[in-house]
């Protein structure tokens, strides 16, 4: 796959698994020695990712899976997805802008940063997540 392919299927997958309600995020996230990203099957975020999520910093499963559900009911909108090669020859940094909504609030714009780091080919585990809130200028 290329890393075009990659990041949309990780993006596609993410979003929709989020969106789906943060308790379905339990079986994507786990805490072991070796994690990996299976793509569509599995989103895992190991022991040494890192999530800032406007501006608060966390890292590990746990911690970055009750961040998440911190955040309650969303519902994202993809508008744009950018891909590039990291200098890590197994990695991929992805790029995302769109719209959440938050509960029943009117949609926000947001921007979001995933490093994904192979462990093996096709497997993936998200290794850095920075995510912010587009408020107009």
């Amino acid at each position: 796959m290329s890393a075009e392919e990659i990041a949309t299927a990780f993006v596609q997958h993410f979003y929709q698994t989020f969106d789906n309600g943060v308790d379905s995020l339990g079986g994507l996230f786990v805490s072991n020695s070796y994690p990996i990203l299976r793509l569509i099957d599995r989103c895992v975020h190991n022991e040494q990712s890192m999530l800032t999520f406007e501006g608060q910093q966390v890292g590990g499963s746990a911690a970055i899976i009750e961040k998440l559900r911190s955040v309650g009911s969303v519902a994202h909108s993809v508008k744009t997805t950018d891909v590039q090669p990291s200098s890590n020859p197994n990695a991929i940094i992805i790029f995302v802008t769109g719209a959440i909504k938050i509960g029943g609030d009117n949609p926000l714009h947001f921007c979001e940063f995933f490093h994904l780091v192979s462990t093996a080919p096709g497997q993936y585990y998200v290794h850095n997540d920075v995510f912010r809130l587009n408020y107009g200028l």
